[in-house]
């Protein structure tokens, strides 16, 4: 594991699930549906394709801080749109800076006009320890001179 390496080995390791909502589903059944699957964000999908993205941040300040019923507005009146995306050819780090630069937790990974999955700040947080890891492996072996070669 590198931070060189695609989005598209990291959505491989972890696991392509897509927990999605159409834009007419209740910010409630969002919400429901983000506890069951205990995840902070859904993707928003119109007819397949990518429309927006809800998040537990969104409900907070579109909803709960606005006196909104959350059983009576759309997701379409909450979501974040346009939604920023990467493509499956983007390297970890890539997606770390723009996760960074743009304040957000969750980035759907898209390939042509198809979801292939989305990656969490956490789930870039575990790749990079684990090629940390890695790499501290190989000079341990390299200067106790236990490295192949």
């Amino acid at each position: 594991m590198k931070l060189t390496d695609t989005i598209g080995a990291a959505l491989r390791h972890k696991g392509q699930d897509v927990w999605s909502v159409t834009p007419d589903s209740s910010v409630y059944e969002a919400i429901e549906m983000m506890s069951d699957k205990r995840v902070g964000a859904l993707l928003v999908l119109s007819e397949g394709r990518l429309a927006g993205v809800i998040s537990e941040r969104d409900y907070a300040r579109k909803v709960i801080l606005q006196g909104k019923s959350s059983k009576h507005t759309p997701v379409r009146e909450i979501m974040t749109s346009p939604v920023i995306f990467v493509n499956p050819g983007q390297t970890i780090d890539d997606c770390m800076h723009i996760m960074t630069e743009n304040r957000i937790r969750h980035l759907p990974v898209v390939s042509g006009d198809r979801v292939a999955g989305v990656v969490s700040i956490g789930d870039l947080v575990r790749w990079i320890m684990s090629a940390q890891e890695d790499h501290i492996q190989h000079l341990e072996k390299y200067i106790t001179g236990s490295y192949p070669g």
